[in-house]
């Protein structure tokens, strides 16, 4: 259960914290056996975090979900109610229901953080909502394929480098974009750009070190951003990113 420490360290406190059917706790269960299968012989997540995989890898990518619906751009005439929650001291609220219908791309999957995870949950939230995931190590391709398959959660797997992805991007808007531990910020808006749109939103969860990436960003982008705190570590953030245009020079 959750401790009082808050962590989520098992199934059961996961579905307190965000409120998932048994489905897909099933689902996510599945999904934990399979990545301790496969870890013996493809590298999927740092083995010290092998026995922390509620609370360092599957709560620490669905408390994106309710962060994806922001109900007014974070410019303008400022942050939607999140984001004045956010702002006020406040805590981030429990998933609710996403927009149903959103495209949801996640950058470098890897082992499927948090893109695969919130794939399983928008399967149960927002049914219509589509999830494309891109990761160039082709085990690590047949990996997520494989869960998506156990748990009967459809997902685009494109098997590619985030970079060819994006300079083949043409009109393929998405409304969320996600990405964890794949690169630095400024180099993570260069790849989500082509997929911009004035709706779109990206959630990178970022370390101690996120505002540093956020100025490094701001010399190369021109973007509204907010920093949100982690449910899952003291000392992280997630940065939230809306209206993401390159810096024109003069």
């Amino acid at each position: 259960m959750r401790t009082a420490s808050g962590r989520i360290d098992t199934a059961e406190a996961f579905q307190e914290t965000f409120g998932v059917s048994r489905e897909t706790l099933d689902r996510l269960r599945t999904y934990e056996a399979l990545l301790k299968s496969w870890q013996r012989v493809v590298n999927l997540v740092s083995p010290a975090t092998l026995d922390d995989v509620w609370h360092r890898h599957f709560a620490d990518s669905a408390q994106l979900l309710d962060l994806a619906d922001i109900s007014s751009p974070l410019g303008g005439e400022g942050p939607g109610a999140r984001g004045r929650a956010l702002e006020e001291g406040g805590k981030i609220p429990r998933p609710g229901e996403a927009s149903g219908g959103q495209s949801w791309l996640d950058l470098g999957s890897g082992g499927g953080f948090p893109g695969l995870v919130l794939a399983i949950l928008l399967a149960e939230k927002a049914p219509q909502a589509r999830m494309t995931l891109v990761e160039s190590d082709a085990r690590k391709a047949a990996f997520l394929g494989e869960v998506a398959r156990k748990t009967g959660v459809a997902v685009e797997i494109r098997a590619e480098r985030s970079e060819k992805c994006a300079t083949q991007a043409n009109s393929r808007i998405r409304n969320v974009i996600t990405a964890r531990a794949l690169a630095p910020l400024p180099k993570l808006l260069g790849l989500a750009q082509p997929f911009f749109s004035p709706p779109t939103v990206a959630l990178f969860p970022k370390g101690r070190e996120a505002e540093v990436e956020i100025a490094e960003a701001r010399t190369r982008f021109d973007f509204d951003c907010q920093l949100a705190p982690s449910l899952t570590d003291a000392e992280a953030r997630i940065v939230i990113v809306q209206n993401l245009a390159v810096r024109m020079e003069g």
